[in-house]
C-alpha cells in the first residue's frame, strides 16, 4: 500500500498510510478483535459454569447457614439465619458419621486397587501384549462409557442369590454369599463395581504416560543390564509420577463423591452399610432437610479440597 511522509512541526517526518489507520491503531483494533473472539468462545462455558456450578454453589453455601426445609423453597427469603448450628447438627448425626466412614472405606479400597489394576493393564497393553492390542484396550475401557443404569441392572442380576455368580460358585462346590443382602458383602460388591467402572480410565491415562517415555531411556537401561523389575522401579514409575498424581487425584475425588454405585445397587443398604456421603446428602434433600443436605455438601466439598491439596503436596514431581 502506498504511503506518504508528512513533516511535523518539529521537522520529524511521520510515515502514514494512504489507505488506512496508523500501525499502532491497527494493532489496538486487532487486539480488541482477538479479545472479543476469545470472550465469544468462552461465553458458552461461562454460561454453563454460572448456571450449573457457581450459582448452585452460592445457593448451597448460603442455605447451609439457615433452617430451610422443603416447605420454604417457595419463599426462601422467609427462613431464619442460624449460623453454624446446621453444621453442628450434621456433624453430630450418627448416620452422617456412618456415611463418612463408608465413603472413606470406598476411597481406601477403590483408589489403590483401581490405580494398581490400571497400571498393570497399561503395562501389559503397552509392551506385553502384541496381538489384538486395540481390542483389549477397547474392552477394558467399555465399562467407562457403559450406561450406569444398564450396568447396575446387570450387576444386580449377576450377584443375586440365584444369579450366574452364585451358580458358578455352586458348580465349584462353594456356597455363594448374599452379595446384595448381607452388609459386608454388599459393601464388597459396591467396591468391585466401582473398580470395574474406573479401571479403564486409569489404564488410558497410564498408557498415555507410558507412551510419552522416550524409547532411548529403555534402550540405555537395557544396555546397562537393567532387568524388567529394576527398569520398572527405577525408570518407569519415577517418570510416571505426574501421571500417577493425576490419576490419584481424579480417582480420589471420584470415590469421595461416589453415588451411582451404592444408589443403583443397594440404595445405600442393607442397614446403611453402603450409604456414601453423597447418597446421604441426596436422601436428606429428598426428606425435605434442605439446609442439612446443603451443609453436608459443603463439608464434603471442603474435605475433597483438603485431600486433593494433600495429594498434590505428596505426589508432585521433586525437581
Amino acid at each position: 500500500m502506498a504511503s506518504l511522509t508528512t513533516p511535523t512541526a518539529e521537522g520529524t517526518p511521520v510515515r502514514r498510510s494512504l489507505g488506512g489507520k496508523p500501525p499502532a491503531a491497527r494493532g489496538r483494533q486487532a487486539s480488541r478483535a482477538e479479545a472479543v473472539a476469545g470472550w465469544a468462545f468462552l461465553l458458552p462455558f461461562l454460561t454453563i459454569f454460572l448456571l450449573f456450578i457457581a450459582i448452585p454453589a452460592v445457593f448451597a453455601l448460603s442455605t447451609s447457614f439457615t433452617d430451610m426445609t422443603s416447605r420454604d423453597i417457595r419463599n426462601p427469603f422467609a427462613v431464619d439465619f442460624v449460623g453454624f448450628d446446621t453444621f453442628a447438627t450434621v456433624l453430630s448425626n450418627p448416620s452422617f458419621h456412618r456415611a463418612i466412614g463408608n465413603t472413606i472405606g470406598f476411597v481406601l479400597l477403590c483408589v489403590p486397587l483401581s490405580i494398581v489394576c490400571g497400571l498393570a493393564l497399561a503395562l501389559m497393553l503397552d509392551r506385553g501384549i502384541r496381538r489384538l492390542r486395540t481390542f483389549f484396550r477397547a474392552a477394558v475401557y467399555v465399562p467407562v462409557i457403559t450406561n450406569i443404569v444398564a450396568a447396575a441392572v446387570i450387576w444386580q442380576y449377576a450377584f443375586s442369590l440365584t444369579g450366574p455368580v452364585n451358580a458358578t460358585l455352586e458348580d465349584l462346590g462353594l456356597a455363594g454369599p448374599n452379595w446384595l443382602g448381607d452388609p459386608g458383602w454388599a459393601f464388597t460388591t459396591v467396591v468391585m463395581m466401582g473398580i470395574w467402572r474406573n479401571v479403564g480410565t486409569c489404564m488410558v491415562l497410564f498408557l498415555a504416560g507410558l507412551q510419552a517415555v522416550p524409547e532411548e531411556v529403555y534402550e540405555a537401561a537395557a544396555t546397562d543390564g537393567s532387568g524388567r523389575i529394576r527398569t520398572l522401579w527405577s525408570i518407569t514409575l519415577p517418570l510416571l509420577r505426574p501421571t500417577t498424581l493425576l490419576v490419584s487425584v481424579l480417582m480420589t475425588v471420584s470415590f469421595l463423591n461416589i453415588f451411582e454405585e451404592p444408589y443403583l445397587l443397594t440404595r445405600g443398604g442393607p442397614l446403611s452399610a453402603t450409604e456414601s456421603t453423597a447418597l446421604w446428602v441426596y436422601d436428606q434433600f429428598a426428606f425435605g432437610n434442605v439446609s442439612s443436605s446443603m451443609a453436608a455438601s459443603v463439608i464434603l466439598l471442603v474435605f475433597v479440597a483438603i485431600v486433593a491439596i494433600m495429594q498434590f503436596r505428596l505426589l508432585r514431581p521433586k525437581h
